[in-house]
């Protein structure tokens, strides 16, 4: 089993928000396991698919982002996740827009969402897929940037980086050696 969570906010106006990079890449993800978003459990939405047998669950959490450990703490104690069964995909403030970058391990660096997922896991040795947004050409706030809209000259750029997080999530699902995974999509 495996499991996938994107972070963002659950409300319509975050849709199309920087900060709902993962919650893209996850709807990406369901879409490449042929999965739907039809359940709701352990405050998340998820779709359930399978690869090679197994079962992969792709979840977003409902609980808001700076809450979104206590949904992935809830899912990993149902569903019996080990660390090496878990990645997490979200935005990433420090990386330049459109960038991909996968990591076996770290700390939560400035993303609150990702606080909550280790403080509530107590670990920090899980995948993380982040997706770059920073714009320098933008100079306001961060809170303010994270919950801002994507341009809609940026929408194509976002897309790709969310698709390729996706495959790259999809890559270590089925059990592709790490490294080549982040040979392949960091960039």
């Amino acid at each position: 089993m495996f499991l996938i969570v994107g972070l963002g906010n659950p409300e319509k106006k975050y849709e199309k928000t920087f900060h709902n990079m993962g919650f893209l890449a996850a709807g990406d993800c369901a879409g490449l396991l042929g999965a739907k978003f039809k359940k709701k459990e352990c405050e998340a939405s998820v779709a359930e698919g399978f690869l090679g047998g197994e079962k992969v669950i792709v979840a977003r959490p409902m609980t808001y982002m700076n809450a979104s450990g206590r949904a992935v703490k809830q899912l990993v104690a149902k569903y019996k996740i080990s660390p090496a069964e878990l990645v997490v995909i979200y935005d990433d403030y420090d990386l330049p827009k459109g960038s991909v970058r996968i990591r076996p391990s770290g700390s939560a660096g400035t993303h609150n969402g990702m606080r909550s997922v280790i403080a509530e896991l107590g670990f920090t040795e899980f995948a993380r897929i982040r997706i770059g947004i920073r714009d320098p050409e933008v100079q306001i706030p961060i809170l303010d940037y994270v919950l801002s809209e994507v341009r809609k000259e940026d929408y194509e750029l976002f897309a790709s980086a969310s698709q390729r997080a996706a495959d790259a999530a999809v890559a270590l699902a089925k059990g592709e050696d790490f490294d080549r995974v982040m040979t392949r999509y960091n960039g």
